[in-house]
């Protein structure tokens, strides 16, 4: 923008008048502003819900849907420190009995002390830079390692070092034995990588014995065997998959009572789980549906920043923000959608073999009162009888009661509910003309009108320039008389008063 000096002549205010006259067209610039920001604002609340709806969406919900999520089992062993169980879907719901016979273990080799006389007759160990010549290898001699039945040889030159015997271990042992050196002992220390005796390996060859891995110092790899129900079972490790459990034996023992049954608390905690994240979400959308307009609060200019604090600047967009989706329409939507389905009934078969309608309610799992919610609170769901809710901690715990009785009725309701809630959110986070997919607002609208209101910024702010160019000019013009006249007027002035002297 170029420098104006104006109001020399005149004596005028000139920038205070045309910023008057040009100020209808400063507020469009100023209300084209604000309503970009806080569509931006907008777009940031629209951004963090939609996140949240689709963690919700695609976690919990989600697995909820199936099958898995009610058929929880556990078992319990009756020496726990002998044994750890793991209880799959399928395992069946009975009582067994185990013994552990033995254990799997790594075979492992501690190496004979690798010594050799010094100049003055004394015995020294070994070490890393000990070459072999010094322990009585001529030549090039051969080692070979065997394990699991398969045999690989290495060669041993008198010139090599200790370091050098260690790493060609290694390579050629490659993923079947550790191996390592131990300088202040003197000593080779191997031990298979895998367990059982699968594992096991020997040294043999011109250079074992100068090497010390003949030794007599060896555990050979054992396998673990188990015997459950009479049956025996063997393995390379302590681990057995077994007709759906997972056993994995930690220490010999007998007669250790296996009871595999229904996990009632676990099958809760999942449903529980659900509620409570259903719970979190709808208490976010009816706090920014419920919230102040704030109307009155507009979008403040630069002008009408620079009057205010930081601190007042922040409370003041702050109440903007939080009504942002006050009575959004798209918001409403999306509760209503929800509540239809938390208040839907589903056909279930009971244990008795009869079909009853059933809904949230049957369970113990409802709304609390009206009047005596706050309103932010009314569609949060409370289970009965729940410790952690004080609302409805005191009632009857019909979903646990339900749980033990009758949990295939149980799971055909919630896998029902859980399915119908899921089809009902793919169905409002449907991608549109102006939404993306799995996104619950017109993300696609509101990047548009975002670049909309460049253009009108933009326009607005050619259209102020253009004015306050104009009026400049004008005020211009004025000046450059007055100049003119103020000239001539000192000229007369001059001249008449020329001859007095």
């Amino acid at each position: 923008m170029p420098i104006r000096i104006t109001g020399m002549n005149s004596g005028l205010d000139t920038e205070s008048i045309i910023t008057a006259l040009t100020q209808t067209k400063q507020d469009k610039l100023d209300n084209y502003k604000g309503d970009q920001k806080k569509l931006t604002w907008k777009q940031d609340k629209w951004k963090e819900l939609n996140k949240k709806v689709n963690s919700f969406y695609n976690g919990v919900l989600s697995n909820m849907r199936f099958s898995s999520a009610y058929t929880k089992k556990t078992t319990v062993a009756s020496k726990p420190s002998a044994v750890s169980i793991v209880t799959g879907e399928n395992a069946m719901n009975t009582i067994q009995n185990l013994s552990i016979t033995s254990l799997s273990k790594n075979a492992y080799m501690t190496g004979d002390a690798m010594e050799y006389e010094d100049e003055t007759g004394k015995k020294v160990k070994a070490s890393s830079s000990t070459t072999m010549d010094k322990l009585g290898i001529s030549g090039t001699q051969t080692l070979d390692i065997t394990v699991g039945g398969e045999t690989k040889s290495i060669e041993i030159k008198e010139t090599d070092k200790v370091s050098d015997v260690l790493n060609n271990l290694r390579n050629a042992a490659g993923s079947d034995l550790d191996v390592n050196f131990d300088d202040k002992n003197g000593r080779f220390y191997i031990s298979s990588k895998a367990a059982g005796a699968s594992g096991n390996f020997s040294f043999s060859g011109d250079a074992a014995s100068a090497l010390g891995l003949d030794s007599e110092n060896y555990i050979k790899g054992t396998n673990a065997v188990i015997n459950l129900n009479g049956v025996e079972y063997e393995s390379n490790s302590n681990t057995f998959e077994i007709n759906g459990l997972t056993i994995t034996a930690n220490e010999v023992a007998e007669n250790i009572t296996l009871t595999t049954k229904q996990d009632t608390s676990g099958i809760y905690d999942n449903i529980k789980n659900m509620i409570k994240e259903y719970n979190e979400l709808v208490k976010e959308m009816s706090t920014l549906y419920n919230a102040d307009k704030a109307k009155k609060y507009s979008m403040l200019t630069d002008d009408q920043k620079e009057a205010l604090s930081e601190k007042e600047v922040e409370e003041w967009e702050n109440k903007i923000k939080d009504g942002l989706l006050s009575g959004d329409e798209t918001l409403g939507n999306i509760r209503n959608g929800l509540k239809e389905i938390i208040g839907s009934g589903f056909d279930v078969t009971l244990k008795d073999g009869t079909t009853s309608k059933m809904y949230l309610s049957s369970f113990g799992i409802a709304t609390g009162s009206y009047f005596n919610t706050e309103e932010n609170e009314r569609d949060v769901l409370h289970i009965d009888g729940d410790s952690d809710d004080s609302v409805s901690s005191g009632n009857t715990d019909l979903l646990n009661a339900m749980i033990s009785t009758d949990p295939d009725a149980v799971q055909s309701f919630f896998t029902q509910f859980s399915q119908s809630l899921y089809g009902k959110l793919s169905n409002l986070m449907k991608g549109s003309e102006f939404s993306s997919a799995y996104t619950i607002y017109e993300d696609k609208l509101m990047a548009s009108q975002y670049s909309a209101y460049n253009t009108k910024i933009s326009d607005a702010q050619k259209a102020l320039e253009a004015a306050q160019d104009k009026l400049y000019k004008k005020f211009s013009v004025m000046e450059t008389a007055l100049a003119k006249v103020n000239s001539t007027s000192g000229s007369l002035s001059s001249y008449f008063g020329g001859g007095s002297g």
